[in-house]
């Protein structure tokens, strides 16, 4: 069998199609995102409670999410609950109060890719909090803030600096984990690349081009992320002179790698 172009073009440039799955893809990894920083956020802080049924519940969500597959609990939420609810569905197709796009499906995966999220941030919010030197929390205690103005106005702007580049990092990977919700029958890329060559038996064609619009997608992401951390000021160890990632990708670095390799 030859690679069809003609497939392929006719696929990519069907709009009609692709641009609401390309939406619904971003849309999904934006909700989910955030839904997993509020509670890496949260269970960050619990985690560091000195009440140990707050600090157990934070460590066993962590323990569970970060334990069993991503796959599995988007089905478990989507297949699952209902069945425990006796029948009772909480993710019909349609949603009075919310936008079509956002079906019962899309829910479901966006609040299971959100949790599982969380338990990753939590981790990643921790060790920014950890980075930051313990004697200026005593600093702000001697001056009379309280541990949440402590924690609001000094410790997390610091911890920003180490939190914002696996922040990135995570986006990018949740971008591409929607592929996953295809499972449950949400139209994103995944699925309407499903959809086309169950039609034309080409599958090839269809999984190329989902994949050069996942590949556009982290790439216009990996230059947003380069520029927030050069507005926040992260990764200020790093030497004026040496690359970083995509000036070591498209070959554009004006400085010499260091002495033991590069980075």
């Amino acid at each position: 069998m030859q690679f069809d172009t003609n497939e392929l073009v006719s696929f990519m440039t069907n709009w009609s199609v692709v641009l609401p799955a390309i939406v619904t893809t971003i849309l999904m990894a934006i909700l989910a995102q955030l839904l997993g920083i509020v509670l890496g956020l949260v269970a960050a802080l619990a985690g560091r409670s000195r009440n140990i049924a707050v600090h157990g519940i934070a460590a066993v969500y962590v323990w569970i999410f970060r334990g069993t597959p991503v796959l599995v609990q988007i089905m478990l939420l989507y297949f699952g609950v209902p069945a425990l609810l006796g029948g009772a569905d909480p993710f019909p197709n349609t949603y009075p109060f919310l936008p079509a796009i956002m079906s019962g499906p899309f829910v479901a995966a966006m609040l299971a890719l959100g949790v599982n999220e969380g338990a990753y941030m939590s981790e990643i919010i921790r060790a920014g909090i950890l980075s930051v030197d313990a004697g200026q929390a005593e600093a702000a205690k001697s001056l009379g803030m309280t541990p949440r103005k402590t924690m609001s106005r000094i410790v997390l702007p610091q911890a920003m600096r180490v939190i914002i580049p696996p922040l990135g990092n995570e986006f990018n990977n949740m971008l591409k984990t929607t592929s996953l919700a295809s499972m449950i029958t949400v139209t994103e890329l995944v699925m309407v690349a499903q959809m086309r060559y169950a039609g034309t038996f080409k599958p090839f064609e269809p999984l190329v081009g989902i994949s050069l619009y996942y590949l556009a997608m982290t790439t216009v992401w990996g230059f947003v992320q380069s520029r927030i951390e050069r507005k926040l000021g992260v990764g200020l160890a790093r030497s004026d002179d040496e690359p970083g990632f995509w000036a070591r990708t498209l070959s554009m670095s004006r400085g010499a790698p260091r002495a033991g390799g590069m980075r």
